[in-house]
């Protein structure tokens, strides 16, 4: 059975659609707020727009650290299909909410909504992949992970770009954006309720609201479980890649390659694109099973094509300025452009390798009674890895860094984190070496 017979299948394609939908929703919604806030709202405000737009990264992923340790909870303790329709529900009304922002530009309001999007985000999380292994076979687990990274990377890049285009429309963009929004979510619910019943996990939990006294009981128990905290460093570490690469791709392509916006998309598209295709990749080369030897290969791809970029250089910027931007058919002209936009095909190509078998191996390990709230906990460590990839981003500029060896130094210490992770748990590297051995036995 081929991972794609999933989307026909009743038992994953109404969540499919469902987390597809929320993740675009959230982009459109994000990206259109950026851009709002930077041409239309910055004038209306003593904030400098580079400070909001900042602030309003910092506001949705707060929920995260707030909101996760409650929100693994309930999803343990009750039937995960009706919690889902409901959050779906009132995404709706959320979008109401910033509908009402938009039109009478209230940036009190349009924060409001954000951080209300990155809750109900918050709450969906462990939702989505702890019902996962419930509706899945242990053989469909890794096809079913590597199809939702698939539809998150391009819900990402959709929404970027449709958020971002349909807003800066003068006469009608906040028209168009509320009416997108508002259907969007609207379709996101009614997806959800074909979404199959899974029994509560614990029924008996009671739900502590404590959440700062459960994150760290949460953050004791993964550690305590020493191969689920490996897998779970390994993904938040993914996340803080992917956070640079995706905060740097706009600023290199504007002085480093000297694009225009039309290159910064096609650049995001190509790191999309080999996402989507390296997590499609798993189940083939896994033959079906949660294979920890995948994630060394992704690892070393990681590094490789990110000390490509940095050995590449910036040869526009050496040779004479450009007078303006060059156009993505200009771009697409000059030959080692091209390995560029190879580079980040294979960075995000390597990066769905190594993610997809690390997600399902968390699912598969943790126990049943408390999936949801380890991928709580995961959660909590993701935004904590993304904001530290932002901190550690500024920092590096201050300091006169560029952004190729910004690449390099994320590909040096990609080498070192999941060097020593390997090193730890010698399970990687022996069913690594049992794959390539299996491979040189079929060719001969």
């Amino acid at each position: 059975m081929s991972q794609f017979d999933l989307l026909a299948s009743k038992r994953f394609l109404p969540l499919f659609s469902t987390q597809f939908l929320g993740a675009l929703n959230d982009n459109i919604y994000k990206n259109a707020l950026v851009i709002f806030i930077t041409f239309t709202l910055a004038d209306q405000t003593t904030i400098e727009s580079s400070i909001l737009v900042i602030l309003a990264g910092g506001i949705f992923i707060l929920p995260y650290f707030l909101f996760s340790a409650t929100a693994g909870q309930i999803a343990d303790k009750f039937e995960k299909s009706l919690l889902i329709q409901r959050i779906k529900l009132l995404e709706i009304l959320i979008m109401g909410l910033a509908v009402v922002g938009f039109v009478t530009q209230n940036l009190l309001m349009l924060m409001t909504v954000l951080f209300f999007m990155g809750m109900q985000s918050t709450f969906f999380g462990p939702l989505k992949y702890g019902i996962l292994p419930q509706h899945l076979k242990f053989h469909e687990l890794t096809g079913g992970n590597g199809l939702v990274q698939m539809g998150t990377y391009i819900a990402i890049l959709g929404g970027t770009i449709i958020g971002g285009a349909l807003i800066a429309l003068n006469n009608y963009g906040i028209v168009i954006v509320s009416v997108i929004v508002l259907g969007v979510a609207f379709s996101g619910w009614v997806s959800s309720l074909s979404i199959p019943r899974a029994r509560a996990a614990d029924e008996s939990l009671k739900v502590d609201w404590n959440f700062i006294y459960q994150t760290f009981h949460l953050l004791r128990y993964i550690v305590s479980e020493k191969g689920i905290f490996a897998a779970i460093i390994a993904i938040s570490w993914f996340w803080f890649i992917g956070a640079t690469y995706l905060s740097l791709v706009p600023t290199y392509t504007r002085d480093y390659l000297m694009g225009d916006e039309l290159v910064t998309t096609a650049l995001l598209t190509a790191f999309s694109i080999g996402i989507g295709s390296g997590s499609l990749m798993c189940e083939r080369l896994s033959g079906g099973k949660i294979e920890p030897g995948l994630v060394p290969i992704g690892a070393m791809g990681l590094t490789v094509f990110a000390v490509d970029l940095f050995l590449m250089g910036s040869p526009l910027v050496m040779a004479a300025p450009l007078p303006e931007a060059i156009t993505l058919l200009e771009f697409l002209k000059i030959p080692i452009h091209w390995r560029v936009l190879f580079d980040l095909v294979c960075i995000g190509l390597f990066g769905g390798i190594y993610i997809v078998p690390l997600y399902a191996m968390v699912q598969h390990r943790a126990s049943v009674q408390l999936r949801a709230r380890v991928i709580a906990a995961t959660n909590i460590l993701n935004a904590l890895f993304m904001v530290t990839s932002a901190i550690i981003v500024i920092a590096l500029i201050k300091l006169a860094f560029s952004i190729p060896e910004i690449y390099l130094l994320v590909g040096i210490l990609n080498m070192m984190i999941t060097g020593a992770i390997f090193m730890k748990f010698p399970e990687y590297p022996e069913r690594l070496a049992a794959i390539l051995s299996g491979f040189r036995r079929k060719s001969l």
